[in-house]
């Protein structure tokens, strides 16, 4: 479909969300899935491809929450979905550690040498982010001897009891959960927009990293930390990324205090930041790497890759698990890896992340209530302020907006400990075209929110 000026469009909306159909297969929904799954898009999918998503009323929207980040090959990736058909009609499954197969070997080798860290490596795989965060705990702990883990304030690390107690945001996720695991100890991320000190924020970066190493002498002694995990850019607190000087000073202090280092590339890894990984910008040598979401292209797959030495401290049969590495998923994976390095995905990911940023910035010309555009490559966000000069967050406004672009045909996600931040997990694929058009939807619906509220609140 043309719009007035000639330009093929992406967006067909043919009914409000939801649609009949939609509203139909939600009220089955209701029935028999409890109210804990919470459906941020009232559109029931029917297919989706690249970078669309078609509901069952025929509505063509893009779909810039990729799954939360799972498909950075976009959706039905043609390389991807052949993989799994193949490797279906073989088999689907024997559980690895009771029949192995030749699909996880070609991508345990692939990985490790793809993924940061120098040195040998060696690689198994899970079903989720959080298994893999469970399991770089786990081997942490069995290298070390150590039983305390230090994690970061904003923190997302999943859902699973470890993985929750590591996470840093209390609501919606970790509400009437408690007690959590014990020795998990929290350091401060710099997240410069809010630094509370007027200083730089190459300073404000080394004063949290000073405060970590401090932890050290004042909270839990140094040997009895086995491991500190960090987001190289934290997911759902918010996208914020850390100074250049931080994450090599965090690497620095594991090292003198024989700490493992985990990097969680769950959300940031696969091209999310325009590098196939997310440490690349800051030439980090991890010790464990957690990777999943866009690792599979939408099939559940999940793994850790670290050094051989620190992966071969779990004895046998201390990591594992029945559907873990399950062959469907990993001929997918490889497919993935297949698709970056045959195809200009990477550098079509920059290139519409660039689109992106300078519309961002555009809009925050525009709009005084986007506080800051920040990212790096297409994982980029606006976080949402009443006023600029105090940064009093606005999650009410965040929500409009995201509701308002919903209806135009654009599908946006939030995140940030204060629920005011719009982010982008759009698949790589998203094309120049689709850009310009979601940046469209974003001005109108930035305009019809904040028109709604002011007459709300005239």
């Amino acid at each position: 479909m043309a719009d007035a000026a000639g330009l093929v469009r992406s967006i067909q909306m043919k009914t409000e969300i939801p649609g009949p159909k939609s509203q139909e297969l939600l009220e089955r929904h209701r029935r028999v899935i409890p109210r804990a799954i919470d459906v941020h898009v009232p559109a029931v999918v029917e297919r989706a491809e690249g970078a669309l998503v078609i509901d069952v009323d025929g509505n063509v929207m893009i779909d810039f929450t990729g799954g939360v980040g799972v498909l950075n090959v976009g959706h039905a990736n043609p390389r991807v979905v052949k993989a799994v058909q193949d490797q279906a009609a073989r088999f689907t499954h024997t559980d690895y550690s009771i029949i192995p197969y030749e699909p996880l070997i070609r991508l345990a080798e692939r990985i490790t040498e793809l993924a940061p860290g120098r040195g040998p490596k060696k690689a198994f795989f899970f079903n989720s982010g959080a298994e893999a965060v469970e399991n770089a705990v786990k081997v942490a702990r069995l290298y070390t001897g150590r039983r305390a883990v230090i994690a970061f304030e904003g923190a997302f690390h999943g859902r699973t009891w470890m993985a929750l107690s590591l996470t840093g945001r209390g609501r919606p996720y970790k509400v009437g959960l408690g007690p959590f695991v014990p020795d998990v100890y929290r350091a401060p991320f710099p997240y410069t927009y809010r630094k509370p000190y007027p200083v730089s924020d190459e300073e404000y970066a080394d004063i949290c990293a000073d405060r970590l190493e401090r932890m050290l002498r004042t909270e839990v002694p140094a040997d009895d930390v086995a491991a500190v995990i960090v987001e190289p850019v934290q997911g759902e607190g918010g996208f914020v990324v850390p100074p250049a000087n931080f994450l090599p000073r965090v690497q620095d202090i594991c090292r003198r205090y024989g700490i493992v280092f985990i990097v969680d590339e769950v959300q940031t890894g696969f091209g999310r930041t325009g590098r196939l990984f997310a440490s690349e910008h800051f030439d980090l040598d991890p010790d464990i790497v957690c990777i999943a979401k866009s690792l599979a292209g939408g099939m559940p797959l999940s793994g850790i890759v670290g050094k051989a030495e620190v992966m071969d401290a779990a004895p046998e049969g201390a990591i594992g698990g029945t559907y873990v590495g399950n062959p469907v998923a990993c001929a997918a994976a490889l497919a993935v890896l297949d698709e970056f390095a045959q195809t200009d995905l990477l550098e079509n990911g920059r290139r519409v992340g660039s689109l992106l940023r300078q519309g961002f910035e555009e809009l925050a010309r525009r709009y005084a209530v986007i506080g800051e555009v920040r990212g790096l490559g297409p994982m980029l966000a606006m976080e949402l302020v009443r006023d600029r000069k105090t940064r009093e967050p606005d999650a009410d406004l965040a929500g409009r907006v995201i509701r308002s672009a919903m209806q135009r045909g654009l599908l946006l996600l939030r995140a940030g400990i204060y629920g005011n931040v719009i982010r982008v997990l759009a698949p790589l694929t998203l094309t120049a075209e689709q850009a310009a058009e979601a940046l469209d939807v974003l001005r109108a619906a930035f305009d019809e929110a904040l028109q709604d509220r002011e007459n709300q609140e005239a």
